[in-house]
């Protein structure tokens, strides 16, 4: 389904409200993202979601020394033929999630960005095959689509402006795209840490504890082998953590360790949309042991 494809059921006061009646007592971590899906209409979460504004809180919460550089943020996407690149970068829309254009050597040969429009994937391409043109192309598309589904599921993509941000590429000395480190923090505390490695490549996806105890979990690709190694500066990228969700009863904080530097990612309220596989399927019940829900939220 195209982010702009809103189902009826998804704007349906009716189906709403039966939503709003059958989640209700959640118990599951997939019942309580949604329930908050639903309840949850905070600015706060709005600005978790959008990747421009989400910049400014980082910065006044944990400092801008954790923020990616970030080369551009524009409204029109044309304004980016006045804007001085370096070799290698990465552009995303700011008012949704899955889509990016990432530009470095490291790139497959093959690889070449799609033809149509506003293709809402993510595209890794070396600089000759990412001609300003083409990502122009692909950005004013994005920027003509609301992405999420509707009042009823990720509403939250439609209520900020539709941008599109530059940011500089995180890669290691070797250049290759890092590891992606995805804290869930409930209440303010960390209780789990999703490593997820080789997003262009062999996608790995392991879970820990705090304590970099392996959790036998699957979320859908395969455990990494060897295990992950504990990052270096594991502490502090918890502690960054736990200040950014301190706020609000559950976010994901995704970070990146990049030589030694902790770099932010993202704020994530609902992953997966509600829909988060677990294997087996008790760690859903698990991981929402953690979390309790408000009554109401304010």
């Amino acid at each position: 389904m195209k982010p702009t494809d809103v189902r009826w059921r998804e704007q349906s006061s009716i189906v709403r409200a039966v939503r709003l009646w059958r989640t209700r007592h959640p118990r599951t971590f997939r019942e309580k993202v949604r329930y908050k899906m639903l309840r949850d209409h905070r600015p706060l979460v709005v600005t978790f979601a959008d990747k421009a504004a989400v910049r400014d809180h980082v910065a006044a919460v944990v400092g801008s020394q954790y923020l990616p550089h970030a080369h551009a943020v524009v409204g029109d996407p044309s304004d980016l033929y006045d804007v001085n690149l370096p070799h290698a970068y990465v552009v995303k829309p700011t008012h949704g999630s899955g889509a990016a254009i990432v530009v470095s050597e490291s790139a497959p040969s093959a690889a070449r960005l799609p033809t149509e429009p506003g293709n809402w994937s993510y595209q890794h391409v070396r600089p000759e095959f990412a001609s300003r043109q083409d990502v122009v192309r692909i950005a004013q598309g994005w920027v003509a689509q609301l992405y999420g589904q509707g009042p009823n599921r990720e509403w939250v993509y439609g209520q900020m402006p539709r941008q599109v941000i530059v940011e500089e590429l995180l890669a290691g000395a070797d250049g290759a795209i890092p590891t992606d480190y995805k804290f869930f923090v409930f209440h303010g505390h960390c209780a789990y840490v999703q490593v997820d490695a080789g997003r262009f490549d062999r996608r790995t996806q392991d879970f820990f504890r705090p304590d970099w105890e392996h959790v036998p979990l699957r979320g859908g690709p395969t455990w990494a082998d060897p295990e992950p190694e504990k990052p270096a500066r594991l502490r502090e990228m918890i502690e960054v953590a736990e200040r950014l969700g301190a706020d609000t009863d559950f976010v994901r904080v995704d970070l990146y360790s990049v030589d030694g530097r902790i770099v932010f990612g993202e704020l994530t309220s609902f992953p997966a949309g509600g829909d988060s596989h677990f294997d087996p399927e008790y760690f859903n019940a698990e991981f929402g042991r953690h979390w309790t829900v408000p009554r109401r939220y304010r």
